[in-house]
């Protein structure tokens, strides 16, 4: 059997998913929502998403985001791990498509829709990898009752039964968001970096270091990749033409509130102006008007 986890810089922590003093989880010993639980997804002969039924915000705080599952002969890769509640729909999935055991659980950034079950998945004997710089807004959090064993700053990459995941560390929704490459697949798992559907718009969490500067420096190094198809963080998965599309439309959007600014146009109307033009500026995104009228200046 041959493991190799390599990175440009990789910190082994010795917490070893310690508890976090002053943290509890207001989902732990919660059941499962009530409704249509989520649906795999059949991405590659051995790569699937576990997608949320109806793609819209209430589904985030019922079930998370979406879970990548890697299959290998020697056991699983996940990429998210939804939240805490959902362990038990997301382990039994999984053992719809194999039998092998769960090995590695990647986590794409911080936030609990994507790392809240990643404690018990921990408790089963999975090892959990994230970027050291949202291992840090982690801890940060005051509810906040385990952190990852492992995080890794730049590159690592995962090889397990021949099959080799990718991790790279970007700069866009958060301040370490991590996206992982599934080479043989052609296949990229971009976390939040990407979202698909109208309902749940693409935003930057600044509170957690991210940036609409630098999300655009990131996707257009994500798009110089070889890849036909991106796993969002939420939504379904999309082909490469449809992420530049999503890239073009927010650096439009960019560019007219930059403009927007220049005519001191208060944010109210900003905010009109980008729900009529674009689509976007509503729901989820309404509370990123204000820190991007800040950034573009």
């Amino acid at each position: 059997m041959k493991k190799i986890l390599k990175s440009a810089v990789l910190i082994a922590l010795f917490s070893a998913f310690s508890p976090v003093i002053g943290g509890s989880s207001p989902q732990r010993g919660s059941p499962p929502p009530p409704g249509p639980p989520p649906i795999l997804v059949k991405i590659g002969e051995d790569l699937h998403m576990i997608q949320n039924p109806q793609n819209v915000v209430s589904d985030i705080g019922a079930y998370g985001g979406n879970i990548s599952v890697f299959l290998t002969p020697e056991g699983v890769i996940l990429v998210d791990s939804k939240n805490e509640r959902m362990h038990d729909d997301v382990v039994a999935k999984v053992k719809s498509l194999t039998d092998k055991p769960i090995k590695y659980l990647i986590l794409t950034h911080n936030h609990a829709d994507h790392s809240g079950g990643a404690a018990k998945l921990h408790d089963i004997g999975v090892t959990v990898l994230i970027s050291a710089n949202d291992r840090e807004n982690m801890a940060a959090q005051s509810n906040q009752q385990a952190l990852p064993e492992i995080g890794y700053s730049g590159q690592a990459v995962i090889v397990m039964g021949g099959k080799e995941a990718r991790l790279r560390e970007f700069r866009g929704h958060t301040r370490g968001d991590t996206v992982v490459y599934f080479p043989a697949d052609r296949v990229i798992a971009m976390g939040d970096l990407l979202t698909t559907h109208e309902d749940i718009p693409p935003i930057v969490n600044y509170g957690d270091g991210g940036s609409w500067t630098d999300w655009k420096k990131s996707i257009d190094e994500i798009l110089t990749m070889d890849f036909d198809t991106a796993i969002p963080g939420h939504g379904p998965a999309v082909n490469k033409q449809q992420v530049r599309d999503i890239r073009n439309k927010m650096v439009a959007i960019q560019e007219r509130v930059r403009a927007l600014n220049r005519e001191k146009k208060p944010q109210e109307d900003i905010t009109q102006i980008l729900v009529k033009e674009f689509n976007w500026g509503a729901g989820p995104a309404a509370g990123n008007i204000a820190g991007m009228m800040q950034e573009f200046r």
